[in-house]
């Protein structure tokens, strides 16, 4: 039996071996155990991750029980991750019902108030052995109800990351580097160069926002440059979605939750694994120090 673990020495051991951890937003029991399941299978480190939405949506300690059985019953290292919050309540409130890992998403506010407003979590989320992300520079595209619009998507500069991490002490950092929540509409547009130049400068393991559609390649070029932690978000939403509609394309009177839970959850664990294997996580479960 195995509780909840921080994500710190896991996105530590990834970037130190060069490998990604992938990080899975799960807004239903069923998403939590296919990715659990997929993690399982594969022997991959994992961390289930929540946005303020879905926390709102479930409450914090029912997300929380939730994940410490998984955590409990699987042989593989599972953290449990608060997305983009920008709330300190709520944050303090995550942290209290037991996540293991929380963002405190202050990156829309000036360099010096962003460093404030992390600065902050830090001190409270450090004491309880908890993980912290911070976000700088601006990841376009919509997550929960936070918008960024495409010209306002400001890519992060690697001194101001390397000023930031030694002022606020943050443990994992998530620049901005022309990712985008959502799915992509063409090919994504990220600065390699600039990953590369962040990585020389900062020792923390980096986070790349926006995962969801990224070719393979891009993926691993990404990882190879020191992103430890891939968020992946919309994908599986999309695939656990569809499973659903084509259950009710071929049967509208369907009323049996477990007929069309099933194959969506085997859609998001089939989709997971393929994460997984591109993040280069597949056995690394043992490296994480479980």
């Amino acid at each position: 039996m195995m509780p909840l673990v921080s994500s710190t020495p896991l996105l530590a051991a990834a970037r130190a071996h060069k490998y990604g951890v992938g990080a899975f937003n799960v807004h239903t029991l069923e998403m939590l155990q296919a990715v659990v399941e997929a993690a399982e299978e594969t022997q991959s480190p994992l961390i289930l991750q929540t946005t303020v939405g879905t926390v709102k949506h479930l409450g914090p300690e029912y997300i929380v029980a939730a994940a410490n059985v998984a955590a409990n019953l699987a042989s593989v290292p599972i953290a449990l991750h608060l997305d983009h919050c920008t709330d300190f309540d709520l944050i303090v409130r995550c942290i209290r019902a037991g996540y293991t890992s929380v963002m405190i998403d202050a990156s829309m506010h000036p360099f010096a108030e962003n460093v404030r407003l992390t600065q902050k979590v830090v001190e409270v989320a450090r004491a309880a052995g908890v993980n912290i992300e911070a976000e700088l520079g601006k990841v376009g595209g919509v997550e929960d109800d936070i918008v960024v619009a495409e010209h306002d998507a400001l890519m992060a500069d690697p001194d101001e990351c390397a000023r930031f991490v030694e002022l606020t002490g943050v443990p994992t950092l998530a620049p901005a580097i022309g990712t985008a929540h959502g799915m992509y509409k063409g090919e994504p547009n990220i600065d390699f160069d600039r990953i590369g130049l962040i990585a020389s400068k900062v020792d923390v393991p980096l986070v790349l926002h926006g995962g969801s559609g990224i070719p393979e390649e891009q993926v691993k070029r990404c990882v190879s440059l020191g992103m430890a932690k891939m968020n992946i978000a919309t994908e599986i939403r999309i695939v656990f979605s569809d499973a659903i509609k084509s259950i009710f394309a071929q049967n509208p009177d369907e009323n049996d939750p477990r007929k069309y839970m099933v194959p969506a959850k085997k859609a998001v664990k089939e989709a997971a694994i393929a994460k997984m294997t591109m993040l280069g996580s597949i056995g690394k479960a043992k490296d994480a120090g479980k």
